[in-house]
């Protein structure tokens, strides 16, 4: 994969209970307005046969570290909410991710799980798989266009348990350049709770969207990535910039 010149490409990564189908009509809107992206399928939602143990946080910063590594020239990554944990994993050491972004997502520390963060006690057994919420029409897609969101609940899949147990062990936002996106009307991930993960990040920014900006509003995220990608300086720039500190 390439992104064929020194602008940042983006590599986005979905959320729990979806899969890179989800980023389809932002992905449309970033190559309108000639942004490269790149789009992984994290195992933790991926189906499974029966008695397979289901893949964890581990298993999905893998996955992220390989498009990673077949990515040519510098990286913007994008995670949305549970994608935030494996992603933070990932990027620790990948010399090509300029900036993290996460869009109503979990930017964990070091010993944070999605479930510790959120007070919610571990299960005894997390080798199984959960079922998308049966609310996830109200939580998910509650500004999403009626057919667009029958189309995104149907293509929902089982999510790990694990992935919401196992803790983040290396927070890559410590070392790379964040922005965090403040879904505002977000029934999923509390505002409120998006505003404490978003203190750990160098910039914020904020929606007018539900938990699904790329379904309900995939026009004006992609200008807004356009825009925090636009500002990375350009990776000579960088390099003189850390050679003066």
């Amino acid at each position: 994969m390439t992104a064929g010149t020194d602008r940042p490409a983006f590599l986005l990564v979905h959320g729990a209970w979806h899969g890179a189908w989800c980023w389809d009509a932002l992905r449309t809107a970033l190559d309108a307005a000639g942004w490269h992206s790149h789009a992984v399928d994290l195992p933790s939602a991926a189906a499974h046969a029966d008695g397979a143990r289901p893949a964890g946080l581990p298993e999905d910063a893998a996955a992220i570290r390989d498009h990673l590594r077949r990515i040519d020239g510098p990286v913007v990554t994008v995670a949305h909410s549970y994608g935030g944990a494996p992603t933070t994993e990932a990027i620790a050491g990948a010399a090509n991710v300029v900036r993290a972004v996460y869009l109503a997502a979990f930017q964990l520390d070091a010993g944070e799980s999605v479930f510790s963060f959120l007070g919610t006690p571990a299960p005894k057994d997390d080798s199984g798989r959960t079922p998308p919420n049966p609310d996830a029409r109200r939580l998910y897609y509650a500004d999403v266009p009626a057919a667009e969101a029958d189309r995104a609940e149907a293509r929902m899949t089982p999510q790990s348990v694990r992935s919401f147990t196992q803790p983040v062990t290396t927070a890559g936002w410590r070392t790379v350049p964040s922005s965090y996106i403040v879904c505002e009307h977000d029934q999923a991930l509390e505002p409120a709770r998006q505003h404490e993960l978003a203190a750990r990040a160098d910039t914020v920014h904020r929606l007018p969207s539900g938990h699904a900006p790329f379904l309900s509003m995939p026009g004006e995220l992609a200008v807004l990535l356009g825009r925090i990608a636009a500002a990375v300086p350009p990776r000579g720039a960088r390099a003189r910039s850390q050679r003066g500190r």
